[in-house]
């Protein structure tokens, strides 16, 4: 089978890099994806996707259907990339998508419309090589990732895939790991804290000894950023507010709750001892419109999530890569920049659904200048998820038994 698998793909070498730099040279920065959303759709029909779908939040389904109404995997990745100009100064244009000693060069390449192209592609390379299916692929790009808030994926497990009837089993996040095995990674919050006074200059003493005091006892930056400080306005009857505007990282084993809690009372212990002054904690949110102008209240929180190790999706993972003569390497994502994360909290924690990563490119390459993917990764990524995706959901060939399935 693998041979096959082996095959099939060297002969799709050309169209998956073809399609991955049309991808690039695609300008997609989030909540402005519907042109990469034509790319998409337009690959998967010429690919011979057995359903193909556009959702009312933007989303792009691909569907190959098994024998049998379960289980159900689903490829996910995001096709929004953040603006190239936040990563610094770019060396070449951020979306010629020229390729350079195996390079695949431009916004979005590993974050991650390299995985995007490997995880359509891989179905393309299943039904190229006549692989019967038991149960079910969905191959979902989806919009309004970068924002932190998986706005796209709650749409598509929300509405999308219960309409369908295909709600997965378990899940593959074509985020970049280097081609690893990953299953989890910390969270993170957005905070506003708001600090009422009838003396502006105690208002502003407030808002310094919050800033100082969490500089210093939550060891900034590694756990805690000060995004902002807002001005300070008059709010009436002689008195004034501003907004100190915070993003923490919630770590493995913590809870947002708790996380809120304990910011509530360090803010309380803060302004205490000054006069007139009162403060309130809240998640920070704000109202986004979609690239389909549906409007959507975001709210900036996402818990730390984990797949267990021994899950039957980890366990049936490695067996097919290693069968498949590839890397076997697990590990978690480390993201150095709060704010960073995957959908995989939404998958995990809200729905429950056993999910990892695998993908082509470094994480240390997203949201940076000149931006990067090797191609032969990408190649790599088609061949390794097809083995995984045929593990979990394909019928037993060339020897396996039903055990194995």
């Amino acid at each position: 089978m693998y041979t096959i698998l082996k095959g099939k793909n060297t002969g799709l070498y050309e169209q998956e890099i073809s399609f991955s730099q049309q991808l690039i040279q695609t300008p997609s920065i989030s909540l402005k994806e519907s042109g990469v959303a034509d790319c998409i759709e337009k690959e998967m029909q010429l690919i011979g996707y057995d359903q193909v779908y556009r959702d009312d939040y933007g989303n792009v389904i691909g569907t190959m259907l098994g024998h049998e109404a379960a289980p159900t995997i689903l490829l996910n990745s995001h096709m929004d990339t953040v603006n190239p100009s936040n990563g610094g100064v770019w060396q070449a244009p951020p979306y010629d998508g020229r390729v350079d000693n195996d390079q695949l060069h431009g916004e979005g390449a590993a974050d991650c419309k390299g995985g995007l192209a490997a995880q359509v592609y891989t179905g393309a390379l299943l039904r190229r090589s006549l692989l019967p299916l038991r149960g079910n692929l969905v191959v979902a790009a989806t919009v309004a990732e970068e924002n932190g808030a998986s706005i796209g994926v709650r749409g598509l497990l929300e509405h999308t895939l219960p309409e369908l009837g295909l709600m997965p089993t378990y899940a593959i996040l074509g985020e970049p790991t280097s081609l690893g095995l990953y299953y989890g990674h910390d969270g993170w919050m957005e905070v506003d804290i708001r600090i009422d006074g009838s003396a502006t200059e105690t208002l502003r003493d407030a808002t310094r000894t919050i800033t100082e005091d969490y500089a210093e006892t939550r060891n900034l930056p590694s756990r805690t950023e000060i995004r902002d400080v807002g001005p300070v306005l008059r709010t009436g009857g002689g008195r004034s507010c501003q907004t100190l505007h915070m993003a923490h990282r919630v770590g493995e084993g913590q809870q947002a709750a708790a996380v809120m809690d304990e910011i509530e009372h360090h803010v309380q212990l803060a302004v205490r001892p000054l006069p007139g002054i009162q403060a309130a904690v809240a998640i920070h949110e704000e109202s986004q419109r979609l690239q389909n102008g549906r409007m959507v209240t975001v709210r900036r929180i996402s818990n730390a999530w984990t797949t267990d190790p021994f899950n039957r999706l980890l366990e049936r993972a490695r067996q097919a890569l290693a069968a498949a003569d590839c890397e076997v390497r697990t590990g978690k994502w480390k993201f150095g920049r709060l704010g960073m994360g995957t959908a995989g909290a939404v998958l995990v924690n809200e729905y429950g659904i056993p999910t990892v990563g695998y993908g082509p490119g470094s994480e240390d390459q997203a949201h940076s200048a000149d931006e990067h993917v090797a191609c032969s990764d990408i190649q790599q990524a088609v061949y390794g998820t097809a083995a995984i995706v045929h593990a979990l959901i394909g019928v037993p060939v060339c020897g396996w038994t039903t055990d194995e399935i």
